[in-house]
């Protein structure tokens, strides 16, 4: 694949995830509320840390690669 296709194919993806957030804003209500995302703070101040969050989406993105990457 070159490099202009996986732009493409890229810059689809992005428009495909900007317009599900835009119609359906509640479709990733989960994200960051999953057991075992830190979340400290105090009056003034929040520290967020979405560790379940991120190996989730890390799992996902890398089955959707190797699906289309797979020789």
């Amino acid at each position: 694949m070159s490099l202009a296709k996986l732009l493409i194919v890229i810059g689809l993806g992005v428009a495909a995830l900007g317009a599900l957030l835009h119609f359906a804003p509640g479709l990733f209500g989960w994200f960051g509320r999953l057991p075992g995302d830190i979340r400290l703070g105090d009056e003034n101040r929040t520290v967020f840390i979405p560790v379940t969050s991120m190996i989730v989406i890390s799992i996902i993105i890398s089955l959707i690669l190797n699906l289309f990457f797979r020789r």
